[in-house]
């Protein structure tokens, strides 16, 4: 667990000062986030070092999860694939099931004496109805709404206007239709965790052999959920081409996050496809679920990709962009906030197997254009999307809607 001065070397003394200077107003504070799961995910990793810093900062934070039942995460990842776009509506049994079953999971925080509370996710928006509201409330949407499934769009809407506010990952997300302030807050990484601190190339090595990866070959990662939003299928396809310019693997870091039901069945069927190349040892999968593993691999790595259908930001991408690593990835959601094509690494739209397999070979036969990637990437990540930033942005925030 760290504190807030020791980020001052990194973050510079500047910004320090200026949180220092945000949280004063608000000492003594205090302020509830609530979450699906403590670990697995973006959401986990970026409370599992905001509420600590918000507290070295004297702000009283507390982070809670939000106990569904299997039938509720289940509706809610079909929830968040309509919000991003998928076709399929949900029936109005499991809307209603929606609606009663975060209700159920809620219970327990009816009584809560916090100043502000903060909702991530999809599950809280029907809260709002069947709770009895004291203070601020604000849902963190961290996906992708550009694009939403019309029908349960209004459903959802029906609910969100009795939020105080909403805050999303990117402008290009905010909804016209929304009578709600809608801010842009851009997740962040901490570069002192586990998952992005610095290692040695002797302990980089270790954790890479003891996950079964040789070391003979380039090597291209992606880390992500097993999910079909992250088109790990057509990553495999990809790779094939690649393989035939250049002799290298491919690398699966996948996790199993607690709130997401798909992930079993997407990964059963990608480890079936991909037996022939497995057996020869040209792909291979790493469950990523202890942090100084992912840091490891991603260091290791040659290219990191990111093959996403949809995105809400991406923290893989800023994770491998910090870890000085060139990356592919398509051109969705956050993930061009983060990467100018060309600069930090090659954007290229959705579906585009050739042009996406092109570029990954651009950048394993030019290691000097590798590298220079590598270094605007991690200054990009410096100046923009650590989490010092991000704290100052939720100090901002909070000052502006906490009552006095």
């Amino acid at each position: 667990m760290h504190n807030l001065d020791d980020y001052r070397e990194i973050a510079g003394k500047e910004l320090i000062s200026e949180i220092y200077r945000r949280a004063t107003g608000l000492h003594r504070k205090r302020v509830l986030h609530i979450s699906s799961t403590h670990n697995g995910g973006s959401i986990a990793e970026i409370l599992d070092s905001l509420v600590p810093l918000m507290n070295s900062v004297g702000i009283e934070t507390d982070w809670r999860i939000f106990n569904g039942s299997p039938d509720l995460f289940t509706i809610s990842k079909k929830f968040r694939n309509a919000l991003q776009g998928d076709s399929k509506n949900l029936s109005e049994k499991e809307k209603q099931l929606y609606v009663v079953g975060a209700d159920e999971a809620f219970s327990p925080y009816y009584h809560m004496a916090h100043n502000c509370v903060i909702f991530h996710g999809p599950h809280p928006p029907p809260l709002i109805r069947v709770s009895r509201k004291r203070q601020p409330w604000i849902w963190r949407c961290h996906i992708d709404l550009t694009s939403p499934n019309k029908k349960l769009w209004k459903f959802l809407k029906g609910f969100i206007p009795n939020y105080d506010k909403v805050i999303l990952s990117s402008e290009e997300y905010k909804k016209e239709d929304l009578p709600v302030e809608q801010r842009v807050i851009a997740p962040a990484i901490d570069p002192l965790s586990l998952k992005n601190k610095d290692l040695s190339e002797k302990d980089i090595l270790e954790y890479v052999r003891k996950a079964g990866i040789p070391t003979n070959k380039p090597v291209i990662t992606q880390v992500s959920r097993m999910d079909p939003w992250k088109d790990p299928e057509g990553l495999l396809e990809i790779f094939k081409r690649v393989r035939e310019k250049v002799d290298c693997r491919l690398v699966y870091c996948y996790d199993m996050a607690l709130d997401d039901p798909e992930g079993i069945g997407v990964y059963s069927k990608l480890y079936r496809k991909a037996k022939k190349l497995r057996e020869k040892g040209d792909v291979v999968f790493v469950v990523g679920k202890d942090q100084i593993l992912v840091n490891a691999i991603q260091r290791y790595s040659t290219v990191v990709v990111q093959n996403s259908i949809r995105e809400g930001f991406c923290l893989a991408v800023t994770e491998a962009l910090w870890k000085e690593k060139p990356i592919v990835a398509t051109n969705v959601g956050g993930i061009p906030i983060q990467i100018s094509d060309g600069e930090e690494g090659f954007l290229v739209e959705p579906h585009n197997k050739e042009q996406f397999g092109k570029r990954i070979v651009e950048i394993l036969k030019n290691p000097a254009l590798a590298r220079e990637m590598g270094t605007k990437g991690k200054e990009t990540v410096r100046k923009n999307f650590l989490i010092t930033r991000l704290l100052s942005d939720y100090l901002e925030l909070l000052s502006d809607i906490v009552k006095f």
